[in-house]
C-alpha cells in the first residue's frame, strides 16, 4: 500500500530521519523529518499550468505550529490555532529565503510548501527540521528546483563553535546562528550575537556550511530512491528571443540615460517614461507588450549591473564604499520618553520609545512554554515612505521580519532587568525609503533608547551591503539602494556595535557565494558600521543619566519569600490597599522582588514605607513613629510597624507615676516609640517614656533608671 523509504543519518550527536511515500502521498512532495523527537511534516505542491498575466514567481511558505505537538490544548475562546504566531512567521521566512533563489529564472508555476511541526522534544528547535524537509520535498517533487539545501544552527561557547545547539545551550550560547545553503556555497544567514568579531562570524558560517553536508547527501540518497519525474521545462521560443533583441534595441539607450539621474524620484519618472516609450513602440510594432515587461527589467538589472562593474560609480554617483549622508536627531517628541530621526541619504527613520511597568511585559505563548519579554520592537513600513499609494494595516511578513532583526542587533546591549526595571517598546516609522530601512531602525533604535534614559553598554548601528557578481568580476556595494538591492545578487546585512558584531543576516539571489567574498563584505561593512556610529554620536553617545520626566519611576526592593503572602494578603486585599494608598503600581515576583512604578518620588516612598512596614521586624532600641489604637488599664497597644501592634505599659508611658493610660494617652494619638524588648510570647514590648515625643529623640540616659513598677490598682 505504501511506496515507503527512509534515510536516517546521525548528525549533531542525535539521529535525523528523512521519511517519504506514507503520509501525504497526494502533495508532489511530501517528507517527514525527525530530529530527535521532534517532527515535522514538509510537503511541497505546483500548479501545473502559469495563471494568465502571471509576472512573478509565486512562491508560497508556511511554517505552522500545533499545540498537540507539545501536548497543549490552545488558548482562547475558539480553542483551535488561529492567525500564524511572529515565531510562525519568522520561521516561514526563514524556508523561503534559501530555497527561493534555487527556481529556475522565468519559472511562473505557483508552488506553495507548508511545513507542520506535529511533535515538539522541547530541546530541539523545529525550524531546522523543517527547513530541510522543505527542500527535500521540492528535491522529491519534480518541480524545477536547483536544490537540494540544507540548514543548521551553529551556536559559539567557550570559544568553540556547537551544531545544532539545543534551545537551554543555545540561551547559554555568544551566537545564535541559522545558516543555510547548497553543496556549492551558502544562501542565508541569521543570527544574533554578543559582539563577536569579523572573522569568528564568518567561521561560524563556514563551520555551519561544511556541517551541512551530510544532510544534502542524505536528501540526494532518498531522491534515488523516491524522487518523481522532473517536470518538463521549455525553453524561449524564437519569437521570444527576437522580442528580447528588439527590447534592448528599442530601450538601451533610452534606459541609459534614464539611470544618470542621481535623483531617486527624478529617475523613477525618467526610467518610467522610456519604458513607456519602448511599449508603445512594441504596440505600434503589433508586438507582445505584455511579454516585454519582465525583459525590459532584465534589461535595467544589465544596465545597472555592468555600469557599476565597469566604472566602479553607482546609481547615485558613489563609489563602492561612500555611506550616503546622514543626519542624527534627539528628542524631537516632547511627550515621548524618548525619540529620534534618524536619515541616511533618501532613507529615514522616526523611532520612538516608550517606557512602561512590568505589567506591561509581552506574554508569548510558544510550543516550549510560556515566556514574558520586557523588550519590544515594532516597525511600520507605511506606502507613502516610497512615495505610493497602498494597503495599510495589520504588518505583513516583511514588516515583521524587519523589525525581528533590529531586535537581534540591539538585544545583546540592553541592561539586565535588575540593571533597568522597565519595559521597553520601542516603533520604528518609517518615513523614507530608499534602500536599507531595517538597518536605519538599527541606528534610530539605539538612538532613542538612550534619550529615553535606557543605559546601553553600547551605541549599536547597522549598515546593507550589496553584491554584482558576473563572469567578468565582482563588485561590494556598501550602503546600498534601493534599486541596488532589487538589481543585485545579495542582500547583506550588518548590526553592532565599534567592539563587534550584534547581528547578521545575509540573503543571496544566486547559487552562492564564496568565503572570500563574504570576507570583503564584512570587512568594508565593519568600516561604514564605524563611519555610522561617528555621525550617530553627534546627537548622543551614550543613555541619558536619568528617564524622562514623562516616564514611570520605578524602583525595586527586595523581601523574603516568606513574606510575600503577607505583602499581597487574602486574595490581593493589602496590595490593593497599597496601590490605593500610595497610587503606584506594585508587581511582586515569585522571588520576592517588588517593582514599584510611580509618577512621582512621594508615591514610590509611600509604598515603599507602607511595605517596609509589613515586612521588617522590630528592632530593639530602634524609635518609631506609632499610632495608639486601644487603651487599657495596664497601658496602650500602639500601631508601630505596618500591622505590628506593640504594647507601652503603664510604667513606660511618662516619666513619674502614671494613675490613668488615658492621662497620657487617647486613641488615636501619633506618639514616638522605642522596641525595649520581648515578652515570653513574643509580644513587643514598647517605651514612650525614654523618647522626646517632640524631637523623637532617645533620652534614656537622662531619665536614669526605669523607675519600679507601678503598684496594682485595686478594683
Amino acid at each position: 500500500m505504501f511506496n515507503y523509504f527512509r534515510k536516517e543519518i546521525e548528525w549533531g550527536g542525535r539521529p535525523l530521519i528523512l521519511e517519504t511515500g506514507k503520509i501525504a502521498r497526494q502533495a508532489d512532495g511530501a517528507v517527514v523529518v525527525t530530529y530527535g523527537e521532534t517532527v515535522v511534516l514538509c510537503t511541497a505542491v505546483g500548479a501545473k499550468t502559469v495563471k494568465p498575466g502571471q509576472d512573478f514567481f509565486p512562491l508560497t511558505v508556511n511554517y505552522q505550529e500545533k499545540a498537540y505537538a507539545a501536548g497543549k490544548i490552545p488558548g482562547g475562546f475558539f480553542k483551535r490555532e488561529g492567525r500564524p504566531s511572529e515565531a510562525e512567521t519568522l520561521n516561514s521566512r526563514l524556508i523561503d529565503r534559501p530555497i527561493r533563489p534555487l527556481f529556475p529564472e522565468g519559472f511562473r508555476n505557483e508552488v506553495q510548501v507548508i511545513t507542520t511541526v506535529l511533535s515538539h522534544d522541547m530541546e530541539n528547535d523545529p525550524a531546522i527540521p523543517a527547513l530541510i524537509g522543505a527542500s527535500a520535498a521540492l528535491t522529491l517533487s519534480g518541480i524545477p528546483f536547483f536544490g537540494p539545501v540544507a540548514g543548521c544552527r551553529v551556536g559559539y561557547t567557550n570559544g568553540e563553535y556547537v551544531l545544532n545547539p539545543t534551545i537551554d545551550e543555545t540561551k547559554e550560547s555568544d551566537l545564535d546562528l541559522v545558516v543555510a545553503g547548497t553543496s556549492e556555497g551558502v544562501l542565508m544567514v541569521e543570527s544574533e550575537a554578543s559582539e563577536l568579531s569579523e572573522a569568528v562570524m564568518l567561521g561560524a558560517v563556514n563551520f555551519g556550511h561544511k556541517a551541512f553536508q551530510p544532510v544534502i547527501d542524505a536528501i540526494i540518497a532518498l531522491a534515488e530512491h523516491a524522487a518523481k519525474a522532473p517536470w518538463e521545462m521549455e525553453g524561449p521560443s524564437k519569437e521570444a528571443i527576437a522580442l528580447r533583441k528588439k527590447v534592448d534595441t528599442l530601450g538601451r539607450k533610452l534606459l541609459v540615460a534614464a539611470y544618470k539621474e542621481k535623483a531617486k524620484q527624478a529617475r523613477y519618472e525618467k526610467v518610467a517614461a522610456a519604458k513607456k516609450t519602448v511599449i508603445e513602440k512594441l504596440v505600434a510594432a503589433d508586438l507582445d507588450a505584455e511579454a516585454a515587461k519582465p525583459m525590459l527589467k532584465d534589461l535595467e538589472a544589465d544596465i545597472v549591473r555592468n555600469s557599476i562593474l565597469d566604472t566602479g560609480l553607482r546609481i547615485d554617483g558613489r563609489d563602492l564604499v561612500t555611506v550616503r549622508p546622514i543626519v542624527s536627531e534627539v528628542g524631537i517628541l516632547p511627550r515621548a520618553h524618548g525619540s529620534s530621526l534618524f536619515t541616511r541619504g533618501e532613507t529615514q527613520a522616526l523611532v520612538v520609545a516608550t517606557l512602561g511597568t512590568g505589567q506591561d511585559e509581552q506574554v508569548i505563548d510558544a510550543l516550549e512554554g510560556e515566556y514574558r519579554t520586557n523588550f519590544l520592537l515594532h516597525y511600520n513600513f507605511p506606502p507613502f515612505s516610497v512615495g505610493e499609494c497602498g494597503r495599510t494595516g495589520s504588518p505583513g511578513r516583511r514588516e515583521i521580519g524587519h523589525g525581528k532583526l533590529a531586535w537581534r542587533a540591539i538585544h545583546p546591549l540592553l541592561p539586565t532587568k535588575a540593571e533597568f526595571p522597565y519595559t521597553m517598546r520601542v516603533v520604528s516609522e518609517i518615513t523614507e525609503s530608499n534602500g536599507s530601512s531595517s538597518m536605519a531602525t538599527v541606528c534610530g533604535t539605539s538612538l532613542s533608547l538612550m534619550d529615553a534614559g535606557v543605559p546601553l553598554k553600547r551605541p549599536v548601528a547597522g549598515i546593507a551591503m550589496g553584491l554584482i557578481k558576473e563572469d567578468s568580476g565582482y563588485a561590494v556595494l556598501s550602503d546600498i539602494l534601493g534599486d541596488e538591492d532589487h538589481l543585485g545578487d545579495m542582500d547583506f546585512k550588518v548590526a553592532g556595535t565599534e567592539a563587534g558584531i550584534t547581528a547578521l543576516q545575509m540573503d543571496i539571489k544566486i547559487t552562492s557565494i564564496t568565503p572570500e567574498i563574504m570576507e570583503i563584505a564584512l570587512e568594508q561593512a565593519r568600516g561604514g558600521r564605524l563611519h555610522i556610529l561617528g555621525e550617530m554620536s553627534k546627537a548622543l553617545t551614550e543613555g541619558r543619566s536619568g528617564v524622562s520626566s514623562t516616564a514611570p519611576k520605578i524602583t525595586t526592593m527586595s523581601v523574603p519569600k516568606e513574606k510575600i503572602r503577607d505583602v499581597i494578603g487574602t486574595g490581593g486585599k493589602v496590595i490593593r490597599e497599597i496601590v490605593e494608598y500610595s497610587g503606584a503600581k506594585v508587581d511582586i515576583g515569585d522571588d520576592g522582588t517588588i517593582t514599584i512604578a510611580a509618577s512621582s518620588d512621594e508615591q514610590a516612598q509611600k509604598a515603599i514605607s507602607r511595605i517596609n512596614g509589613i515586612v521588617a521586624e522590630p528592632e530593639v532600641g530602634r524609635i518609631y513613629d506609632g499610632k495608639v489604637v486601644k487603651t487599657a488599664d495596664f497601658g496602650a497597644f500602639v500601631n508601630f510597624l505596618g500591622a505590628k501592634d506593640g504594647l507601652v505599659h503603664i510604667s513606660e508611658l511618662g516619666q513619674g507615676r502614671v494613675a490613668r493610660t488615658t492621662d497620657v494617652v487617647k486613641q488615636g494619638d501619633a506618639v514616638k516609640v522605642k522596641v525595649i524588648g520581648f515578652d515570653d510570647r513574643g509580644k513587643v514590648k514598647l517605651s514612650m517614656r525614654v523618647v522626646d515625643q517632640a524631637t523623637g529623640a532617645d533620652i534614656t540616659t537622662d531619665v536614669g533608671e526605669k523607675p519600679a513598677r507601678a503598684p496594682r490598682r485595686e478594683d
